[in-house]
C-alpha cells in the first residue's frame, strides 16, 4: 500500500484485476462491446417513447426513465473502468472518484425506486384497470418520477458526504474497479460502525423497501391473474409483467448481495464482479429484455428504422 501526508490523496490507484491478471484483456473487450451497445439500445427506447404515439403511456414514461437512469449508470463507471483495463496506469483522480461515488449512488438508489414504481404502475393495471387512468394520471407519474429522483439524490448525497469524511491513514490503493461506499468504507482505518450502521439503514429504506412493496404488488398480481378466466388474458397480463419481474431480479441480487451485508464482511472480488453485473450487464439486457418481451416497443422499433430510411431515400 502506498502511504502519503495528506487529509486525503490527491488520486486513487485501482487495484482492479491485479491479483487475476489475465482477466484484464477479455472485461476490457467486452466492456468495449457492451457499452456502445448499452447506449445504442437504451437511446432507441427512448426515441421510440417519445415519437410514438401509442407508446405515451405511464408504463412507457417510466421506462424511458429506466433507459435515462440505465445510461447515466453504466456511463458513470464504464469509460474510467476501460481507460484503467486498456493502460499501465490505473488511478483516478480523488475528485474524479469523489465525483463517481456521488453519481453511481444516485442512479443506483434512483432505480431502485423506480423499478417500484414500476411495478405499482403494474399491480393498478392488472388490479384495478378501471381506475387506472384515473390513479395513474400524468401529474401522479410526474409527480412520482420527481420524488423518485430527489431521494436518490439525497441517498447518494448523505451517504457518499458520510463516506468521503472517514480517514483514509494515507492509504490511497483500492481494491476495485471505481470508487464504490462499500469499498471505501473497507478501505477506511478507524472506527467505521457508525458508516456501517448509516449505510444498513439507508439500504433497507432504499434497497429492502422497495423490494418489499415490488414483492407484495406482485403477490396481488398474481392473484389477479389466476381470476382470470380465459388463457389468452392471463398469458397478455403475465406478458406485461414478465421482462420487468427478470430486470428487478438481475438488478436486485447483485444489489442485495453488496448493500445488505456489512462492508468489512465482503470478499475481494466480490465488489468488482458485482460492479460489472449491476452497473454494466443489467443496463445492456434491459433494453433488449423490454423489446424482445414486448410486442408494442418491436414494432415501434420497426417504424422508426423506416422512417429513418425513407427519409434517407
Amino acid at each position: 500500500m502506498v502511504v502519503i501526508n495528506a487529509t486525503h490523496p490527491e488520486e486513487f490507484i485501482l487495484l482492479g484485476f491485479a491479483n487475476h491478471p489475465w482477466l484484464e484483456l477479455p472485461v476490457f473487450i467486452i466492456l468495449l462491446v457492451t457499452y456502445p451497445l448499452a447506449m445504442m439500445g437504451n437511446i432507441a427506447i427512448i426515441l421510440v417513447s417519445i415519437l410514438e404515439s401509442r407508446l405515451h403511456s405511464p408504463m412507457y414514461f417510466f421506462l424511458t426513465n429506466l433507459s435515462f437512469l440505465d445510461m447515466c449508470y453504466t456511463t458513470s463507471i464504464v469509460p474510467q473502468m476501460l481507460f484503467n483495463l486498456g493502460s499501465s496506469r490505473k488511478t483516478i483522480s480523488y475528485v474524479g472518484c469523489a465525483l463517481q461515488l456521488y453519481l453511481f449512488s444516485a442512479m443506483g438508489g434512483t432505480e431502485c425506486l423506480l423499478l417500484a414504481i414500476m411495478s405499482f404502475d403494474r399491480y393498478v393495471a392488472i388490479c384495478r384497470p378501471l381506475h387506472y387512468s384515473l390513479i395513474m394520471n400524468q401529474h401522479v407519474c410526474i409527480l412520482l418520477v420527481c420524488i423518485m429522483w430527489l431521494c436518490g439524490i439525497a441517498y447518494a448525497i448523505s451517504e457518499a458526504t458520510l463516506t468521503l469524511q472517514l480517514p483514509l491513514c494515507g492509504i490511497n490503493t483500492l481494491d476495485h474497479l471505481l470508487c464504490e461506499i462499500p469499498v471505501l468504507i473497507k478501505t477506511a482505518c478507524g472506527e467505521k460502525e457508525t458508516n456501517e450502521l448509516a449505510l444498513s439503514v439507508a439500504c433497507i429504506f432504499i434497497l429492502a423497501v422497495p423490494l418489499c412493496l415490488i414483492l407484495a404488488s406482485y403477490i396481488s398480481i398474481g392473484h389477479a391473474i389466476l381470476r382470470i378466466k380465459s388463457s389468452e388474458g392471463r398469458t397478455k397480463a403475465f406478458g406485461t409483467c414478465s421482462s420487468h419481474l427478470i430486470v428487478v431480479s438481475l438488478f436486485y441480487g447483485p444489489g442485495i448481495s453488496m448493500y445488505l451485508q456489512p462492508p468489512s464482511s465482503i470478499s475481494r472480488d466480490q465488489p468488482k464482479f458485482m460492479a460489472l453485473f449491476y452497473g454494466v450487464v443489467t443496463p445492456t439486457l434491459n433494453p433488449f429484455i423490454y423489446t424482445l418481451r414486448n410486442k408494442d416497443v418491436k414494432g415501434a422499433l420497426v417504424n422508426l428504422v423506416r422512417r429513418i430510411l425513407c427519409s434517407r431515400l
